[in-house]
């Protein structure tokens, strides 16, 4: 069998103790490959330009550009790289931004080893990585002013938005439900609609702000 190609990286952080870490973890790991780091937000888009990473490791506050604004200048360009931040802040004036510009996904440091590693599996296959700790954090991106607060998700959307705060694409969610894709985006757009939210990070943030997952 041919073994499945490496996801790369690109390794954004203003420290270089910490992308020396970061690497070191990742290129000692099957699976991976770190094609190159940045100190800033600025060089950050720079260099994703220029490597094209499956996935950019993001911290936020740099001095020398933000990851935030880098965040929303990536995705102004339609760069392919998926974002995860990782980073030691999880309040809401960092988790909202970041989610807002774009971001795949939000993870705090002091993340298991193996569980960054899954996240950044999930986030090179485009999945929604958002722990119930940051989801928690984010109230005021998951409501929309026009949407009835207290609408409930029917027994189906539930299930749906289950699937999706475990990281399960829409592939994945229809053979596990035994309907199409195209019905699972259909239960999407519902539930988006209900939650007052544009994208799955935020529905999943909804979901546990409103306690219907957790």
């Amino acid at each position: 069998m041919t073994a499945e190609p490496a996801i790369t990286l690109l390794i954004v952080d203003d420290h270089p103790v910490v992308r020396d870490g970061l690497r070191g973890m990742f290129e000692s790991a099957p699976g991976f490959r770190v094609l190159g780091e940045a100190a800033n937000g600025t060089e950050a888009v720079a260099r994703a330009a220029a490597l094209d990473p499956d996935v950019v490791l993001m911290d936020l506050r740099m001095p020398g550009g933000s990851g935030v604004d880098a965040i929303r200048e990536l995705t102004r360009r339609g760069a392919r790289a998926k974002v995860l931040v990782l980073t030691t802040y999880d309040t809401d004036s960092d988790t909202l931004p970041a989610i807002e510009a774009g971001a795949t996904g939000y993870l705090l440091k002091d993340a298991p080893r193996d569980e960054l590693f899954t996240a950044v599996r999930a986030a090179a296959e485009g999945r929604t990585v958002l722990s119930p700790a940051v989801a928690s954090r984010l109230v005021h991106a998951v409501r929309a002013p026009r949407t009835p607060a207290g609408e409930p998700l029917s027994a189906r959307e539930r299930e749906v938005l289950a699937l999706v705060a475990k990281g399960t694409s829409n592939r994945e969610i229809a053979r596990e439900l035994f309907i199409s894709e195209a019905t699972v985006k259909t239960h999407l757009t519902h539930l988006y609609a209900k939650l007052g939210v544009n994208d799955r990070a935020a529905a999943v943030a909804a979901g546990y702000d409103r306690g219907i997952l957790g």
